[in-house]
């Protein structure tokens, strides 16, 4: 059934719902309150396993893959709609599955995701853990604390950013080494973890990130050309434009102003390369540390202060109503349920046991 080999405790199956045949991984007791954990870009549901079984024993782990990653149907992403696609694909699942309401948890991508759902369905989610997630303003393009676009076209985000070798060998489930600049091996133990950090099942995550599917319409995505540097900009497929802050639209405003307000854990590693305040993987960074030539400059288009963004929003969100908690955890990468699972399921659960 599944590509991936699973752990012992790990159930998987195929689930049909109204919008996509969807690959899931369960653990814990059908009759447990559930909690729906969403993986990150370049990845899929195994890299929750592990958390999955560390759940107390009254709770049920609900992991799909997204919609062209893992062992899920591929359908294209509207990227128009922001992460609107996969929020309504979850939120469909959770209909098949008769959860009326759940925990979430997102990382990444999948964290931004979450903050789709948040918008769309606050009322359905008992408690969010955010796990190193996008902004709420998108990925790429924005220039302030309050996510204003560095360009009215938002050039500088979405799929034409995508290094497109790495996509290929993506594609071609290469798990070698060499120019290690674009090798999916080398780029997973240098980036969603802090060196040398290696991950004991580093296999099944290498395939995990492999399993994405690589096409125009997927990934990497469209992009079109545009007058503002750095001379492309988001175009409508694919989750590499769906993170574009061209298509977040109402999305803060619509988590502000809604009546129920499910407590936020956010928690993060002080050293992310991924999502940071620098992100090695965003524009205005590369321009700023002179890899990108031409570069506009810090006015015009300064690196995407990402946590910043996570943290004003959050405030206002306290402000209005709601709750949450920051942690950043020292000598931690990307990926901090996996780097520091101790110190990430001590504050997840406490989260569940206060939420639940």
């Amino acid at each position: 059934m599944q590509s991936i080999p699973t752990l012992p405790g790990i159930e998987s199956r195929m689930v049909d719902t109204p919008r996509l045949r969807q690959h899931v991984r369960f653990s814990g007791p059908e009759n447990g309150f559930p909690v729906v954990f969403v993986h990150g870009n370049n990845s899929s549901s195994t890299f929750w396993e592990e958390r999955m079984l560390d759940l107390a024993e009254d709770l049920r782990g609900i992991a799909p893959d997204l919609r062209g990653y893992g062992d899920s149907e591929f359908k294209p992403v509207n990227a128009t709609r922001g992460c609107g696609d996969f929020a309504d694909d979850i939120l469909a699942l959770a209909d098949t599955l008769g959860l009326e309401r759940f925990h979430v948890v997102g990382h990444s991508l999948g964290g931004a995701v979450v903050w789709a759902l948040l918008a769309a369905a606050p009322g359905r989610l008992r408690s969010v853990t955010q796990v190193a997630p996008g902004s709420p303003y998108g990925f790429g393009g924005t220039k302030d604390l309050d996510g204003t676009p560095c360009w009215p076209d938002c050039a500088g985000s979405g799929a034409g950013l995508v290094n497109p070798e790495f996509a290929r060998r993506e594609g071609a489930k290469d798990r070698g080494e060499e120019n290690p600049q674009t090798a999916p091996r080398v780029v997973m133990n240098s980036y969603y973890w802090k060196p040398p950090f290696r991950a004991a099942r580093e296999e099944a995550l290498l395939s995990s990130l492999l399993s994405i599917h690589v096409s125009p319409d997927h990934h990497p995505g469209d992009s079109v050309r545009s007058e503002n540097w750095p001379g492309v900009g988001p175009g409508v497929l694919g989750p590499n434009n769906a993170l574009s802050p061209k298509y977040v639209g109402d999305l803060v405003e619509r988590i502000l102003a809604a009546p129920r307000k499910p407590p936020i854990l956010w928690i993060h590693g002080a050293d992310d390369q991924v999502v940071s305040d620098m992100s090695l993987f965003e524009i205005g960074t590369l321009g700023k540390l002179g890899a990108i030539p031409d570069w506009p400059g810090d006015e015009v288009f300064p690196p995407q202060p990402m946590k910043g963004q996570t943290r004003r929003f959050l405030e206002r969100y306290a402000g209005r109503g709601g709750g949450f908690r920051e942690i950043e955890l020292a000598d931690c990468g990307h990926t901090p349920y996996i780097e520091l699972p101790e110190a990430f399921n001590g504050a997840f659960h406490d989260l569940l046991r206060r939420a639940h």
